[in-house]
This record gives C-alpha cells, structure tokens and sequence, in this order.
C-alpha cells in the first residue's frame, strides 16, 4: 500500500475517532475504559508477534516500542478505571458517639 494511503487513513482514523470519543457521555467513561484496555492488551499482543518473527532491527524497534506504550496504557487504565470505580462505593458510617443526639447543654447524668 503506497505511503500516502496510509497517512490518510491514519488521519481519517484519528478525525472519526476524536468524534466519537467526544460524543461518549460521562456515565459511560468507566466502561469505555474497560473496553480501551482490551484494545492496548491486542496492541501488546500484536508487538509482541512482531518482535518474535521480524529479522529487521527496525521491526524490532517498532515492536519494542509498542509493547512499551500498550504496557503503559494497560496499566494506566486499569489504574484509572479502580480509581472510579472506588468513587461509588459507599463509605461505613462512623459509630455514633454516647451523646450524640442530645441537644446543646444536656449532659448524661440528670441532677435532681
């Protein structure tokens, strides 16, 4: 495939991706993070395919460098998604203290 075919779907790609991307509502960002994790986990995968069947320093290059940022991105997802997922976990409620409940002033022992 000649070099510009190539540009020009490499840019086609990042223009429709940017707008999908920015249409995603907030709820769905944790899920669709999930998702961005598998696709980095088939990107480790494929530079690690590379790096095992190229002969070519430069393929080696290539691999080595994919695998490096899909490992980034795996692992900084996964890091970002716990992060927001730990947003909706509900809290213990503190133990209420003995005179909690009382109005100002009141005390525990009445005096008569």
């Amino acid at each position: 495939m000649p070099l510009i075919t190539e540009i020009t779907i490499f840019v086609l790609a990042a223009f429709v991706g940017f707008e999908v991307i920015s249409k995603v509502p907030t709820t769905l960002h944790t899920p669709l993070m999930s998702q961005t994790n598998a696709i980095h986990g088939i990107v480790l995968l494929g530079g690690l395919i590379v790096v095992g069947l190229s002969d070519f320093w430069l393929d080696n290059l290539i691999g080595t460098i994919a695998i490096f940022f899909g490992t980034i991105n795996i692992v900084g997802g996964f890091l970002v998604t716990d992060r927001m997922l730990g947003m909706f976990v509900r809290k213990p409620k503190p133990p209420a203290s003995p005179g909690e409940g009382r109005a100002s002033g009141e005390s525990d022992t009445e005096e008569k």
